[in-house]
């Protein structure tokens, strides 16, 4: 039983036999027989869907990932604890883990998704079948998935927050609609900043150091840097500077969740390791965002599309403006520069990979990443030659994701380090306060 249980391939349509075992019960049982692929399934499906509603450019899909794998975490140490739970707890429930988990993503799933069903159906179909046997697993799903649907109720994730302009001055951010390709008075995700966080206490629970005043030194190199190697052409960037910055466009958690799916497969964890896995990695990168873009909105600081533009008027007598200056992919996105959000955003979702996936953060590994957007949202798709990059730890892709923003010529390097060091930190209260394992020698 155990070797064939382990043996259960990606993508399944139960025999007779699997269909037995998973009605049978599950006391005294071993987390290392229960593979992780239904998660990795359901977790790309559901990312599938995300994209090609909204494009990732609302919270949702990261929220239903959240929502969806903690869930199935909670319920699956309802079976059999083996890591604190989050918003569901009960007594011990003697149902199968993996149709457990198999009916939990498809419950969150279709509601977050209702006009998705038929597609969701048919992934339960292929995941475990039609067989209406498994009473105690669905129940216990819906009970976990009410439990964090209830906490997550009137959460803000798609609020609204008024913006105020403010008259252009040396280091406030300015609309540059022209080139974000925005409506005028367009500003995007003020309301992320006032979104209820899965685990921050709130969304300013870390503060960022200001950016450094523009008359500084520290300014002026910083100017200068993204002014040479994040201009549309020249003679400093290097080849694989130009590959790195158009390579780390793709969203956050896009190309994380992908990463994730392949190391859980790569290190065969098990379906407890695995929810809390993305569990963690989703509700990390979720209060990044909300935790970078308070941040953003606090400082308001300006971009280097306008701060290279304007210099002349900046008061550094150490600044040279450029008044036709423009970055590498021609766009720039339409919000206040400091934090960078994705290297924020990256560096937490690395810091959780690094403490869950029992590796520690000195691990080599390889990312895909075929294509990403020309220029801003909504633009034509180029593919990225070569599609991969390699990395010898989790801390040094959360850095090279947060510094890719400067050859991009859409940050400054202090927006990128800062977003790297709040990403980490981040990552790390994750790991530290959630999810951590009941018996220290049992988990990973």
């Amino acid at each position: 039983m155990k070797t064939l249980m382990r043996s259960v391939p990606h993508v399944i349509k139960m025999c007779p036999l699997i269909l037995l075992m998973l009605s049978c019960g599950t006391k005294d049982i071993a987390p290392a027989d229960y593979p992780a692929s239904v998660l990795n399934q359901w977790n790309e499906k559901v990312m599938e869907v995300a994209v090609e509603e909204d494009g990732l450019l609302t919270l949702k899909g990261l929220r239903t990932l959240s929502m969806m794998h903690i869930a199935v975490h909670d319920a699956v140490n309802v079976i059999s604890p083996q890591f604190e739970s989050y918003a569901y707890k009960a007594e011990n429930i003697d149902a199968d883990p993996i149709a457990t988990a198999i009916f939990t993503c498809y419950d969150m799933a279709v509601h977050q998704y209702p006009n998705k069903k038929a597609a969701f159906d048919a992934l339960l179909e292929t995941s475990i079948g039609d067989t209406g046997e498994f009473a105690k697993a669905k129940s216990l799903a819906n009970a976990s998935v009410n439990a964090i649907l209830e906490m997550r109720n009137n959460d803000a994730w798609n609020g609204e927050a008024a913006y105020t302009w403010h008259p252009m001055a040396p280091g406030v951010y300015a609309e540059f609609n022209e080139h974000s390709g925005t409506p005028e008075g367009f500003i995007f995700g003020a309301g992320w900043a006032n979104a209820k966080t899965f685990m921050l206490p709130s969304p300013d629970h870390f503060r960022s150091p200001p950016p450094p005043e523009i008359q500084s030194e520290a300014y002026t190199k910083a100017f200068n840097e993204v002014k040479e190697v994040g201009s549309t052409e020249n003679e400093i960037r290097t080849e694989d500077q130009a590959h790195l910055a158009m390579w780390w466009k793709d969203f956050v958690e896009n190309s994380h969740n992908r990463l994730a799916r392949n190391l859980v497969n790569k290190e065969q964890l098990n379906l407890w390791e695995a929810a809390r896995l993305y569990a963690l990695l989703n509700m990390a990168v979720y209060d990044a965002y909300i935790n970078v873009f308070d941040n953003k909105f606090h400082y308001n600081h300006w971009r280097p599309y306008t701060a290279i533009r304007w210099a002349e008027h900046d008061e550094n007598p150490d600044t040279e403006a450029d008044t036709e200056w423009n970055n590498l992919h021609k766009h720039t996105y339409a919000f206040p520069s400091y934090p960078s959000a994705h290297g924020t955003a990256s560096s937490a979702a690395m810091e959780t990979l690094a403490h869950t996936l029992g590796k520690g953060n000195e691990y080599s590994f390889e990312m895909v990443t075929e294509e990403v957007d020309s220029a801003g949202p909504f633009s034509e798709k180029v593919q990225m030659n070569p599609p991969s990059r390699s990395f010898n730890s989790f801390s040094d892709a959360g850095l090279e994701a947060s510094l890719s923003r400067i050859y991009l010529g859409i940050h400054f390097r202090y927006d990128s380090e800062e977003g790297h060091r709040l990403g980490r930190e981040i990552g790390s209260y994750a790991v530290t306060h959630f999810l951590n394992p009941i018996n220290k020698e049992g988990g990973h």
